[in-house]
């Protein structure tokens, strides 16, 4: 079986590759397309070094523009790829506008789609990703969910089950299969931090660096926590920038990009995580980390009910007042179940005893209770 899996940004990284590993431990022959989506050194080349992830067997080199400058330039390029590899089956992982575009161009090319990550929704329309992992689920043979509450919004978005398929979470199995590595990284000592005394950030969502009066109140926030709890906060390329217009306050530690291995070590040894990153909510419930989530809403609801995350919003005033309770009273540690590391075995599992695209019917367009019929 010839198998497709796709990668564009550094939020795939993490979960290609133990779903490549998986399946070429069962024999399929496995074609790792990278479509440059992420370029910079910082957020492409260290996280394949660290992870071991081998060269991509083609690269697109789309680059960067704006979502529909950047989607089709993925597809043209994907397009005679695809004509050319002919897979039985193509994998894309995640959300972003690689996801979307090779997706479309796998449907309507004939070989089987798997969606990794699949049934992930927060319900905001302004995320550009909503948008993505909607439609990439519309257009997708397998439905791969991480979590029950995925399955839950498939079901109710009248997907058949035989295409959902509960297998658990990749990031976790990446997670786990590094982590004794990761803690043996020197970072702590390169930046003079001491396990358990320090609070980590991130900040990159476009709904929080792009608009400078609330990029300026959740720095006022940050500034307040960082008075109790000193922070570090590794610079995404997006928010450099913005960073440097609007001034950091005193207490937050500004440091370059951190690689794969140095970012989880920062993770397992902070006291807490103030981010608006998704996976970063997933990575710190397996790990057992407290972590504030700097959004109004998240599609990974699992990690506020079953792990220690807990949502903050973006008023500075309660960010703060949260921030304060999870330090004075950390959430325990829980993993949801099927978090175990295996997620990429039953992932193969599924894909490689389901058929080829000449032999499994794609599937039949079926009204489900949430279709909504427009006039004409």
């Amino acid at each position: 079986m010839r198998v497709v899996c796709v990668a564009g940004a550094r939020p795939n990284y993490m979960k290609i590759k133990p779903v490549m590993d998986a399946l070429e431990r069962r024999g399929a022959e496995v074609v790792l397309v990278h479509t440059g989506q992420h370029y910079d050194p910082a957020m492409n080349d260290v996280f394949f070094t660290d992870l071991g992830i081998r060269p991509p067997d083609r690269f697109l080199g789309v680059g960067s523009g704006t979502h529909a400058e950047q989607t089709g330039r993925v597809m043209t390029a994907f397009e005679p790829l695809l004509d050319e590899v002919a897979p039985d089956l193509v994998v894309v992982v995640g959300d972003i506008n690689s996801t979307l575009a090779c997706a479309l161009v796998t449907a309507k090319a004939g070989p089987l789609l798997a969606h990794v990550e699949a049934g992930l929704r927060s319900r905001d329309w302004s995320m550009p990703e909503e948008v993505n992992r909607v439609a990439t689920d519309r257009v997708s043979d397998y439905l791969l969910a991480p979590s029950p509450d995925a399955v839950r919004n498939l079901r109710a978005e009248g997907y058949r089950e035989d295409q959902i398929h509960l297998v658990g979470n990749v990031m976790i199995d990446t997670l786990l299969a590094n982590l004794e590595r990761a803690r043996a990284s020197d970072v702590l000592g390169r930046y003079g931090l001491a396990r358990g005394e320090f609070g980590l950030v991130t900040l990159h969502r476009p709904g929080n660096v792009d608009d400078p009066a609330v990029l300026t109140g959740l720095l006022k926030a940050l500034g307040e926590i960082a008075g109790r709890c000193p922070l570090v906060l590794p610079v995404h390329p997006r928010a450099a920038g913005r960073l440097a217009e609007t001034g950091v306050p005193g207490g937050i530690r500004l440091v370059p990009p951190a690689g794969y291995l140095d970012f989880i070590a920062l993770q397992d040894s902070a006291r807490v995580v103030l981010t608006d990153s998704g996976g970063v909510q997933e990575e710190t419930t397996a790990l057992g980390v407290p972590c504030v989530t700097l959004r109004d809403n998240t599609e990974r609801p699992v990690t506020v009910e079953q792990g220690t995350n807990v949502l903050a919003g973006r008023d500075p005033a309660r960010i703060v007042a949260t921030a304060n309770r999870v330090l004075d009273a950390p959430p325990p540690p829980r993993r949801p179940e099927l978090w175990d590391g295996r997620a990429s075995d039953r992932i193969a599992e599924v894909l490689l005893a389901g058929g080829t695209a000449g032999t499994r019917a794609r599937p039949t367009d079926q009204p489900g209770p949430t279709d909504r019929t427009f006039p004409i």
